[in-house]
């Protein structure tokens, strides 16, 4: 009885979300979001001007006195 109870519940929850197979789609454009924006920041880290200024903040930061 508890098991049949159980089960009508989780049934009920499912017919109500109605977002089967969303997750993944979800998931899909997340990622593909998160790779482009590490695309666009490899590309700048990269670029002459900041690639300079990275490195020098780096020199300073090596040559800093504890």
């Amino acid at each position: 009885m508890l098991t049949r109870l159980l089960w009508k519940h989780s049934r009920a929850r499912r017919e109500l979300c109605g977002d089967r197979g969303m997750s993944t789609a979800e998931y899909a454009m997340g990622t593909l979001a998160a790779v482009a924006l590490a695309a666009v920041l490899y590309k700048v880290v990269n670029s002459g001007p900041v690639g300079a200024e990275l490195q020098g903040l780096v020199e300073r930061a090596l040559r800093a006195p504890f």
